[in-house]
């Protein structure tokens, strides 16, 4: 009798805190400072005309590009934390597969996406320096919370169905719109009429 009244007190207890295992931990970081490399390398070294041409009018500019990517870190950070505010989905069925599907996703630019206004870029940079040293203040801070975060990270959803994504997944998704911005930074040096310097 006591034993049963023990076992029911206990599922009563709310479930623990699950930190991210080790390897998601290193997966993450892996991923937000592969991302960060190419960003940054991407920026490195650009003339005022380099920085602020665009492609089409309406294309944006490195510039832009840059402090829309700066900005999204922390939108994306942020929107993280609110989703740890949320009540636990306790029956969360966990799928490292998505994991890496999400950077995939993510990347690909085939269909063009939207932005939340919070995260249009309005001009703040005025060098590529400016726009890096932003961005590296906002990506350090990611990276410790990744590395040092304690939270319960994969039971806190976003949206249902095939598109929900964990908190986890969102911090992934913060290295995957870096590298679709830095291909876009690509595209951008590959117009015909780029200055050479």
């Amino acid at each position: 009798m006591k034993y049963s009244s023990f076992l029911l007190a206990l599922a009563a207890l709310p479930l623990a805190a699950q930190p991210m295992t080790q390897y998601e931990r290193d997966f993450a970081l892996s991923s937000l400072h592969a991302s960060r490399k190419v960003f940054l390398d991407s920026i490195t070294g650009l003339s005022a005309a380099q920085w602020k041409f665009r492609p089409g009018l309406d294309r944006w500019s490195i510039a832009e590009v840059a402090e829309h990517v700066a900005l999204t870190e922390e939108f994306l950070t942020d929107y993280a934390q609110r989703l740890l505010k949320t009540p636990a989905v306790k029956d969360r069925k966990v799928d490292p597969a998505a994991d890496a599907s999400i950077l995939t996703r993510v990347q690909d630019r085939t269909d063009k996406a939207t932005h939340p206004p919070e995260t249009a870029p309005t001009g703040r940079y005025a060098t590529p320096e400016a726009a890096a040293a932003a961005f590296k203040e906002r990506r350090d801070r990611t990276l410790d919370y990744v590395r040092t975060s304690r939270d319960d990270l994969r039971f806190h959803v976003s949206g249902t169905g095939p598109e929900a994504m964990d908190a986890y997944q969102m911090l992934l998704m913060i290295a995957g719109h870096t590298d679709r911005h830095v291909a876009q930074i690509n595209e951008v040096k590959a117009s015909p009429k780029y200055p050479k310097n």
